[in-house]
């Protein structure tokens, strides 16, 4: 199926690590995975886990004022906890905490109230499920995958039938999640733990397609996925097709109370406008802590994110991805008409802006969120090889304290000249 046009227009999601390990403030399930914590006490977290001020409606109208167009909400990660009402499996918020409430019902309804799309994680691993460790990986990716006591059988031998279990637990625990919610994302990882063909992938892909045909499905359905999903670093090059690149805002995907190292705001907007301007989305990652509420630290970031993109919006949304390398000294987008370039500056510009191998000739220039005409002119240019355009610095009162955006129209298309100059 074509990708849905909603999620290259989003630009921005949240990504939010929510579940028991919030208690502890420990790696979310990878603390169990390392032995930083029996599965005992791990799990004693459930006692400590009380939801008591989780807003759903609070967080949606905290996401809308960053900017963004979607949520993805941890609905169940590694450790087999699962945030809402499930029938299948043993461990479920709603039966085993003290918040005992379907905590993806309400996250569900909360961002359809204010506009946005609602995405679903879901690990297709599960480290405390009884018949998860019953099956070997037929090319192990790393030794941790084919040894691991929570990932591979102890003697080495093969349950097909264990795992066929799992498969249908797995597989029924995702249709709960799109027959009740109908999410326009599910957001899968944990693959690397089986094959394609041990997971079942097309079979799941069929299932989730057939009752919500317009669910977009990230790269961790391997060959049936929609999108990439690099983390951490902007990639150095445009990934082909759609992608995202999934950051924390500070160093800790969940809530982790000694990470204090929390990105800036001026950061955040460097990352937002690389990742823009090669096409992408960002998923921008937060941690509540175990009583549904986010640090100000973290509200802090997501605000001023917020306010840079709500006064640069006619460069955000309805844009393209911009120059390739070379033609700009940083990021850049482009009008879906092409008409429009905008130019971003993350450092004040000092003189001039320069642009190269632009072949268009420029009917204005002005600056994103004040409308301040910039002068501007070509010089040099041979035959078929076009002059650089230089554009006047703006001054300092349009000078934006994130990032300075400055919209060049064009007189027609985007024309861009690409050799290497006359012989």
């Amino acid at each position: 199926m074509p990708m849905q046009p909603w999620f290259t227009e989003a630009k921005l999601g949240i990504f939010v690590h929510y579940g028991i390990y919030s208690v502890d403030g420990v790696p979310e399930s990878w603390s169990l995975y390392t032995g930083r914590l029996s599965h005992e006490q791990y799990m004693k977290q459930l006692e400590g886990f009380t939801a008591s001020r989780y807003d759903a409606r609070a967080w949606a109208r905290l996401f809308a004022r960053a900017g963004a167009k979607y949520a993805v909400l941890t609905a169940r990660h590694h450790d087999g906890v699962a945030l809402w009402d499930t029938a299948h499996g043993a461990l479920d918020v709603v039966r085993r905490t003290p918040a005992s409430r379907d905590l993806v019902a309400e996250y569900t309804q909360a961002l359809r109230r204010e506009g946005l799309k609602v995405g679903l994680y879901y690990s297709h691993s599960d480290w405390s499920h009884p018949d998860y460790a019953s099956v070997t990986h037929p090319e192990p990716p790393n030794d941790s995958v084919a040894t691991h006591p929570l990932v591979t059988p102890a003697d080495g031998v093969d349950d097909p039938a264990a795992w066929a279990r799992y498969v249908a637990y797995r597989d029924a625990q995702v249709g709960e999640l799109v027959s009740r919610f109908a999410p326009d994302l599910l957001w899968f990882d944990g693959e690397w733990e089986r094959s394609e063909e041990q997971w079942g992938m097309r079979a799941l892909s069929e299932q989730i397609l057939a009752e919500h045909p317009q669910t977009v499905l990230n790269a961790r359905m391997l060959s049936y996925g929609d999108y990439a999903t690099p983390e951490q670093g902007v990639p150095l090059r445009q990934p082909a097709g759609p992608w995202e690149l999934c950051l924390t805002v500070n160093e800790s995907w969940g809530y982790q109370p000694q990470d204090q190292a929390h990105k800036s705001v001026s950061q955040l907007v460097r990352y937002f406008a690389e990742t823009i301007a090669m096409g992408g989305n960002l998923l921008l990652a937060v941690g509540p802590r175990e009583d549904g509420t986010f640090l100000p630290e973290q509200v802090e970031r997501l605000e001023g994110l917020g306010d840079w993109i709500a006064k640069h919006a006619e460069a955000v949304h309805t844009t393209v991805a911009g120059l390739p390398a070379g033609h700009h000294y940083g990021p850049s987008t482009l009008s879906a008409d092409r008409r429009t370039l905008y130019l971003i500056c993350f450092d004040p510009p000092r003189e001039t802006v320069s642009l190269r191998g632009l072949r268009n000739a420029v009917r204005r220039v002005s600056v994103v969120g004040t409308g301040t005409p910039l002068g501007h002119r070509v010089t040099g240019g041979l035959g078929e090889v076009p002059g650089v355009l230089w554009i006047d610095a703006p001054a300092p009162a349009d000078v934006d304290g994130q990032a300075t955006v400055l919209a060049v129209e064009l007189e027609g298309e985007l024309d861009l000249y690409r050799g290497t100059g006359r012989d």
